[in-house]
């Protein structure tokens, strides 16, 4: 692939290459949000894939690209939890050595998830940069080769192939919303939905504290962010001061970023919770958060990412007691 840039036959091609490993995720109609938002609301369940979240297929289609001696010598890769635990899992269906490079910022459920997976696992640092920055020391040391979690074409078609199933099941689809961080889900959406059709919105969702993106679009270069605590802890993360790719794509295709509160994103997971019997991470509830609190423009045929599951127990029954029934 053309490493300077990502083309809808990049994503086709993704499809087909990750279709033995990742099964199709359910669209489904949600019909309390729509009785809310006046309009019909769909949601994308990418928390129903085996490694809890729609990082399994930018992860799988990286990971079957390698060469012989790329596996032989092992792999690695800096996470905030769900795209290290999706390359344990291929990694370890595949018979490659993983090495998951994680801050001390990471919380306890996806640091249990990670040791469950296999892999080796590296807790480096303050933030997902520092992360990056093991990384980097693994590769000169033993050379592994070095996965990135979004600023990549191979992953950022494998998280497109999202696009693809979409247009599919809902060819009205007029907005798609989710949760922004480095940018590999709305870049491989963009070039998706964009190539077909130049009016479908794509829309950005952040948190108001480390919105690394959207700091970085609004001053129109990467910038560094420092890391706050937030309830869509997925979404902390620098974008790379080097980054090559989602930087750009996101400038291209994503027509709006909106910043939420903590109180937006927590609604969001009680939402699902009491509407839809499913625990979600903050990342995955941005969506609904934002359309529950009338955050965000809506169009006809509107499809929420729910992008991931891992989130703890304790959390949820602290939204629980905060949150009134809907």
């Amino acid at each position: 692939m053309d490493q300077s840039s990502v083309s809808l036959r990049d994503i086709w091609k993704a499809k087909k290459r990750i279709a033995p490993y990742i099964q199709q995720s359910p669209l489904i109609y949600s019909e309390r949000l729509s009785e809310i938002a006046n309009c019909a609301i769909y949601l994308k369940l990418e928390n129903l894939h085996a490694s809890g979240s729609f990082k399994i297929r930018g992860a799988t289609n990286k990971i079957l690209l390698l060469t012989e001696e790329e596996r032989k010598l092992g792999v690695t890769t800096f996470s905030t939890g769900n795209f290290g635990v999706s390359v344990a899992m291929i990694a370890k269906q595949l018979g490659i050595r993983a090495t998951v490079c994680i801050s001390e910022r990471v919380p306890q459920t996806k640091v249990a998830a990670l040791r469950r997976s296999g892999a080796q696992l590296e807790i480096y640092g303050q933030s997902q940069d520092d992360a990056a920055e093991r990384c980097e020391q693994l590769q000169k040391s033993k050379g592994l080769t070095i996965l990135h979690p979004f600023d990549d074409p191979e992953v950022i078609a494998g998280q497109g192939t999202i696009g693809l199933e979409i247009i599919e099941e809902l060819p009205e689809v007029d907005t798609i919303f989710g949760g922004l961080s480095g940018g590999g889900l709305h870049s491989g959406i963009g070039v998706a939905m964009k190539t077909i059709d130049r009016s479908i919105n794509i829309i950005g969702l952040s948190p108001t504290s480390s919105a690394a993106m959207y700091e970085s679009i609004k001053a129109g270069k990467p910038l560094l962010v420092e890391e706050q605590d937030t309830y869509a802890d997925s979404l902390l993360g620098g974008i790379g001061l080097n980054n090559k790719l989602t930087f750009p794509l996101v400038q291209k295709y994503v027509d709006d970023i909106i910043l939420l509160e903590e109180e937006d994103i927590t609604a969001g997971m009680h939402f699902m919770l009491i509407h839809h019997r499913m625990a979600i991470e903050g990342a995955a509830a941005c969506g609904i958060g934002a359309i529950i609190n009338k955050k965000v423009k809506l169009g006809t045929h509107n499809v929420i990412m729910i992008t991931g599951n891992s989130v703890g127990s304790e959390v949820l029954f602290d939204i629980m007691q905060a949150h009134h029934s809907w």
